[in-house]
């Protein structure tokens, strides 16, 4: 079991409990060998008058009146009293086995959740979300299922096959090797669960959803999550959210082995009655031979493990599967490393130096090639050129969502690479195309890169970005709750909050990857003013394809198959007559069109 190595250190942090756990195994083992044992005491050495075992004689002793009465009624208690021990190391075990099986799922599941947020953008894009969630909250349990479905029923079926068999030879070889013989898996009959059962189960059903959409929002919203380095918050929600589910978990097996113990103490109970009715017949020489007795109820006693044992293949098969796919995700390399310790300095703004970078997506395929711009601080630039010539790509290196396979980018004079990467993101805004916004309050979404924030400061980033107007004409104003990725806002609207998030945020450098082409002419007029706050003062880097949002730049750069051929303000590159002018060209048709 080569990946129950590999999961060595989540083994180790709950070593003490998958302790407790085999002794347990132990001890009911243990305890189960001793179950036939009052029935045998009763028969032989009541009802037919063997000699009591000298450990017992104190009993003939202590009862002078009555003997037999009273040996049947403590041979008959103590079956109970057995049983109540058994079922008692049962329940204790299995109450044990879920809490950390629970505990070791979650723990890898954290662990997926933590590795996948350190994926790049082109792993997840290439990537089901909800395979990776079902990885995240499923696939987890491969380990649970290995050591609490594999390893302890092994444990205790060949524990307690080893007691019996010893015991039932003992007693008569050749019945033993009939009973071998005979020995077939017994089907289990179905109990309906209790309506207690039910609504403990659709709880931990309903918690499970929610873990999954925290898993969901995450992996979905990554670029706005690694942008704002929210990558902590996620984790902690996620972490509550499982903890919640767990407790609602542990309820619905309780109420599960209450009902089991309910069951098995009824049958026990009735095996009582039995045993001293039964022993009261035979004193009447109703019945007889008290060992063939008791080494039937051994014989019932080997077919559960029986079963177990024979189930197993398939238990590991399903949990060998699981762990397969945990692995093929915890065994991809994150193409980011965050090994760097420097502090950003933005006193002074900040000045950007793209220095002869390489990038590709596949070896193959280069999509920069020795690329180099140099952005002053303050000032701001836009990215043209046609689809596929690196735009996109040259703008998520600078946050490091990728990093480049040659060169290097500074910030003022630092190489990112060495920088924290959490301050690194911090003092980068984004707003994209489709902006993500979670389904929690207006508020709440304004702040998402600053939790701590005011109320005043999020109403004045609000009135800044123009979303102030329409967010007062909400049923609740900052406090309505979105809906899923604010489908119930337009695109303009979306995008004003975007802004208003970004100004909150405040950083110093600024990415607008095509934050119009989603709007129409009308809608973009009202969208600029808000865009222009935004950009004040900020080294800010503009991809757009409507004219009306990268004519005003500092300069505009222009890209072709990856490297920059053209460099300059609108009206310096117009006079060129080169790649900007005929892209200028086409675009005035597609603005007239879209007009």
């Amino acid at each position: 079991m080569e990946f129950i190595k590999r999961t060595q250190p989540v083994i180790s942090r709950h070593k003490f409990s998958l302790i407790l756990v085999v002794l347990l195994v132990f001890l009911g083992a243990g305890v189960a060998a001793l179950l036939p044992w009052p029935m045998k005491l009763v028969v032989d050495n009541v009802l037919y008058d063997k000699p009591l075992p000298e450990s017992l004689n104190w009993l003939l002793t202590t009862f002078t009146d009555d003997t037999t009465f009273w040996l049947l009624v403590i041979f008959a208690l103590t079956s109970v009293a057995l049983h109540a021990l058994q079922r008692g190391f049962q329940l204790l075990q299995g109450w044990i086995e879920t809490g950390v099986g629970e505990r070791i799922t979650y723990d890898i599941g954290e662990q997926l959740l933590n590795h996948l947020q350190k994926m790049s953008l082109l792993y997840h894009s290439t990537h089901s979300s909800g395979d990776l969630i079902r990885r995240i909250t499923t696939d987890s349990r491969y380990l649970q299922e290995t050591i609490l479905g594999v390893l302890i029923p092994v444990l205790t079926s060949s524990v307690t096959l080893i007691l019996m068999f010893a015991i039932m030879l003992n007693l008569h070889v050749g019945l033993t090797l009939v009973a071998l013989a005979a020995a077939v898996p017994i089907p289990f009959l179905i109990r309906a669960l209790s309506p207690k059962m039910t609504e403990y189960t659709y709880q931990h059903q309903q918690s499970e959803g929610r873990v999954m959409s925290i898993a969901e929002q995450t992996l979905t919203g990554l670029p706005v999550v690694q942008a704002f380095s929210q990558e902590d918050r996620h984790q902690n929600e996620f972490q509550r959210l499982s903890e919640r589910s767990m407790r609602d978990y542990l309820k619905s097996i309780k109420a599960q082995l209450v009902f089991s113990v309910g069951v098995s103490s009824s049958t026990a109970a009735g095996t009582a009655i039995m045993l001293l009715v039964g022993g009261f017949a035979a004193l009447k020489q109703s019945i007889t031979l008290g060992e063939l007795l008791v080494f039937l109820s051994y014989v019932a006693s080997l077919y559960g493990p029986i079963e177990t044992l024979a189930y197993i293949s398939s238990t590991y098969a399903s949990a060998k599967a699981r762990a397969i796919r945990v692995f093929e995700v915890l065994d991809e390399p994150t193409a980011v490393v965050d090994s760097g310790s420097e502090k950003l300095s933005m006193d002074n703004g900040a000045e950007v130096s793209v220095e002869n970078v390489s990038f590709s997506y596949k070896p193959e395929e280069p999509v920069l090639k020795n690329t180099s711009i140099k952005v002053a601080a303050g000032e701001t630039i836009a990215l043209v050129g046609s689809t596929g010539s690196g735009k996109s790509t040259l703008v998520s290196l600078i946050p490091r969502f990728n990093d480049p396979s040659h060169g290097t980018i500074k910030i003022n004079g630092t190489d990112i690479k060495t920088i924290n990467l959490s301050d690194l993101r911090e003092n980068i805004s984004i707003v994209l195309q489709d902006p993500y916004l979670l389904p929690v309050s207006i508020a709440d979404n304004i702040s998402y890169g600053k939790p701590g924030a005011t109320r005043s400061d999020i109403i004045k980033a609000a009135k800044t970005s123009n979303a102030d107007e329409f967010i007062q004409k909400l049923p609740m104003g900052y406090d309505t709750v979105l809906s899923e990725q604010g489908s119930d806002l337009s695109g303009g609207q979306k995008q004003r909050l975007a802004i208003a998030r970004a100004l909150l945020k405040d950083a110093p450098i600024l990415i607008l990857d095509e934050p119009t082409s989603a709007l129409d002419v009308r809608t973009e007029a009202l969208f600029f003013e808000a865009l222009n706050n935004l950009m004040q003062g900020r080294t800010s880097f503009i991809i757009a394809h409507r004219l009306s949002t990268i004519r005003n730049a500092d300069r505009i750069i222009v890209l072709d198959s990856g490297q920059v051929i053209e460099s300059g303000t609108h009206q310096q590159l117009m006079k060129m007559r080169g790649a900007y002018h005929a892209l200028h060209e086409v675009k005035i048709v597609h603005d007239q069109k879209a007009a």
